[in-house]
């Protein structure tokens, strides 16, 4: 199964995503909800949680919306 959390995401970014999430209030919430629905896709495609498929659709872009917008956020933070 393919890793998603933002440290395999982005190994690029890891003293980034370290420094926002202890400074900037925003990025740590979008962090953790990023998270959040990560471990639940994970959980649904392992069959740990049941979902439609929909759903699972929809958790998936949900996922990916808070990547890219986590993603703007350590480029603008790399570039300062």
């Amino acid at each position: 199964m393919e890793q998603h959390d933002l440290h395999h995401e982005f190994p690029e970014y890891r003293d980034q995503i370290h420094a926002l999430k202890v400074s900037n209030g925003h990025f740590a919430r979008l962090f953790d909800e990023y998270h959040d629905i990560n471990r639940h896709v994970v959980r649904v495609e392992i069959n740990a949680e049941l979902a439609t498929d929909f759903e699972l659709e929809d958790l998936k872009k949900r996922r990916l919306k808070l990547k890219d917008e986590l993603h703007e956020m350590l480029k603008t933070h790399a570039v300062n």
